[in-house]
């Protein structure tokens, strides 16, 4: 994954009610009307987020109707998960060698 695809995706979940959607729609595919109506805020609003979340591939959408359908775009999200879970303090195979003093692999043996 290109790093400018990472800075876009990190940006565009930097805002909570992103954040709150793509929670939504990793229970299952939903209405705008369903976002709209548990989120309580604006149709453009609603618009100008679902726009970003298209824009970075995190969510595709579908009109049926008056109204588009959403639903999460797991490969993109499974390449995210796969980059970010590749950052760490940590050397895996040499704990000894972790860079802080917090590393999450230390061991208290």
């Amino acid at each position: 994954m290109e790093i400018t695809k990472v800075a876009e995706i990190c940006k565009a979940l930097s805002d909570e009610n992103r954040i709150r959607i793509i929670e939504m729609l990793t229970q299952s595919e939903k209405c705008g009307c369903d976002l709209l109506e548990q989120l309580h805020i604006t149709q453009p609003t609603l618009s100008h987020h679902m726009k970003v979340l298209e824009n970075t591939g995190l969510v595709s959408g579908y009109k049926e109707g008056k109204w588009m359908h959403y639903s999460i775009n797991c490969e993109m999200f499974q390449t995210f998960r796969e980059y970010i879970s590749n950052i760490s303090c940590c050397d895996d195979v040499r704990p000894d060698r972790c860079r802080s003093s917090a590393c999450c692999c230390s061991q208290d043996d």
